[in-house]
C-alpha cells in the first residue's frame, strides 16, 4: 500500500477538437506530472469532468491512468456516483485496475441526511478493500457533512482512511485533522486554503492549481514538511493568484485545460454545457500563467 501524501494534481480529462476523449494527451500529461516530481494524481474528479463522461470512459480513464504510471507514483480514482450500488461499482473497478485509492462523495443530486451518507459511505468501503478518501464538498453536491459523521464512519471501517476537506472552512480541516488522528488524514480541497490546511495538520492536497504549477504546488508542501515556514509564505504568496483564479471565476476546469494547451500538453475543449473562455478571462489566465514562468524559472 503507497503512501497517501503531498500534493496531488487532480487531472482533467483532455479531449479533442471533436469532444472525444484524448487517452494519448492523457498519457503524455501523466509523464509531464511524474517527471517534475509530484506526490501523485487523482483522476476522474471534478476537474476530470467525471460527469461528463459515460461509464466506458470513465473505466478506461482509470485504466490508461494506472498502466501509464506503472507504480511509479500513487494514483487516486474518483468513483462518485448518484446512487450506493453506481459508486460501488466504480470503486470495484478502480480497485480491480490497481488504483492505489478511491475518492468518493456523498449523492450530490438527492441532498441526503448526514445518516444516509454514513450508510454510503460505509457500503462503498465495505465493498472493496483499498484505502477510501472521503470528500467533503458542499458546494458541488450542496451538503455540508457533518464533522462527526466524517470521524464515525472513518472509526468503523478500516479501509476509510482521508478525506479530502474541500468546505472551505478552516476550523474544519483543523477539527477532522486534531479530532481524526490516528485513524483518518485531512487532504486540502481547497486551493486558496493550501498552506492553512498544512499548518492545522493536514497531510496531503488534491490541487487543480498543481495541474498548472506542479513543481510550485510540490514545493509548498514540502516545505512545511520540512518546517520552513517563512519559505512556505514566499511560495504560497506565489501561487495564491492562480488559486484564486481557479476558486472564484467558476470555470476551473476550462482554466486548466487552456493554461495546460499554453504550456504544450493536452487539453483541449470541455464537453457542453461548459463554454470556452472568454477574452477577458484568457486575458486573466494569461497575465497568472507569466508571472508564474518568471517565479519558476
Amino acid at each position: 500500500m503507497k503512501q497517501l501524501e503531498g500534493a496531488f494534481p487532480v487531472l482533467i480529462t483532455p479531449m479533442t477538437q471533436d469532444f472525444e476523449v484524448d487517452y494519448e494527451g492523457l498519457k503524455k500529461n501523466i509523464e509531464y506530472f511524474i517527471d517534475v516530481g509530484v506526490a501523485g494524481i487523482a483522476v476522474n474528479g471534478s476537474t476530470g469532468e467525471f460527469v461528463s463522461l459515460t461509464k466506458e470512459e470513465r473505466y478506461k480513464v482509470a485504466e490508461v491512468a494506472v498502466e501509464q504510471v506503472n507504480g511509479r507514483i500513487p494514483v487516486v480514482v474518483g468513483t462518485a456516483a448518484e446512487t450506493t450500488q453506481d459508486a460501488i461499482e466504480y470503486t470495484k473497478q478502480a480497485e480491480a485496475v490497481g488504483a492505489d485509492a478511491a475518492l468518493i462523495i456523498n449523492s450530490y443530486y438527492a441532498h441526503p441526511k448526514d445518516e444516509e451518507i454514513y450508510e454510503h459511505f460505509k457500503a462503498v468501503a465495505n465493498a472493496v478493500t483499498f484505502p477510501i478518501m472521503l470528500y467533503n464538498n458542499p458546494f458541488t453536491s450542496g451538503i455540508n457533512i457533518g464533522t462527526e459523521t466524517i470521524l464515525d464512519v472513518a472509526r468503523e471501517v478500516e479501509n476509510i482512511t482521508h478525506i479530502k476537506e474541500s468546505s472551505g472552512d478552516i476550523s474544519k480541516v483543523r477539527d477532522i485533522t486534531r479530532q481524526g488522528k490516528g485513524f483518518l488524514k485531512t487532504f486540502c480541497g481547497a486551493d486558496d486554503l493550501a498552506l492553512e490546511s498544512f499548518l492545522v495538520g493536514a497531510t496531503g492536497w488534491i490541487s487543480v492549481a498543481a495541474n498548472i504549477a506542479p513543481r510550485l504546488a510540490t514545493d509548498l508542501y514540502n516545505s512545511v514538511k520540512e518546517n520552513k515556514i517563512d519559505k512556505a509564505w514566499e511560495l504560497y504568496d506565489k501561487i495564491l493568484p492562480l488559486c484564486n483564479l481557479l476558486e472564484g471565476e467558476g470555470k476551473p476546469v476550462q482554466i486548466v485545460k487552456r493554461a495546460m494547451e499554453l504550456q504544450g500538453l493536452a487539453g483541449g475543449p470541455s464537453r457542453k454545457p461548459r463554454l470556452p473562455l472568454t477574452e477577458a478571462e484568457e486575458a486573466k489566465l494569461q497575465g497568472i500563467l507569466s508571472s508564474l514562468e518568471t517565479i519558476q524559472q
